[in-house]
């Protein structure tokens, strides 16, 4: 069946980098586009950008252009976020989503997602 699995979080300072992984499975991930999505405590989830079918990178959230980043390697069967100057109210848990089609901004329109994983930004 369908799976998207988080891996990579953990604690980092603040101007530190890290990088998620998504892995996916039970699907052809060449055919989709693949959204970040991320909820703090007490938040809604939000959108962090999309990556496309072709690599094109749509940014959900102002707030990370510049720092984020996605990347993905069809033939491994993963996708990356790459997330560089990092902030305290960077701290969340972080999805990875399908979607089919183009990118878009609605979560509503991502069919599956991963179980999330916690990024916590601090000191």
């Amino acid at each position: 069946q369908v799976q998207l699995v988080e891996s990579g979080g953990g604690l980092v300072q603040p101007g530190g980098s890290l990088k998620l992984s998504c892995a996916a499975s039970g699907f052809n991930l060449a055919a989709y586009a693949i959204g970040w999505f991320r909820q703090a405590p007490g938040k809604e989830r939000e959108g962090v950008l999309c990556i496309s079918t072709s690599g094109g990178v749509m940014y959900l959230s102002e707030d990370v252009k510049g720092r984020f980043t996605a990347s993905r390697d069809n033939a491994k069967r993963t996708v990356q976020l790459q997330m560089n100057s990092l902030k305290p109210e960077d701290t969340a848990v972080y999805y990875c989503a399908l979607r089919s089609g183009r990118c878009g901004t609605n979560r509503y329109g991502y069919n599956a997602w991963g179980q999330g994983i916690q990024v916590t930004v601090s000191s």
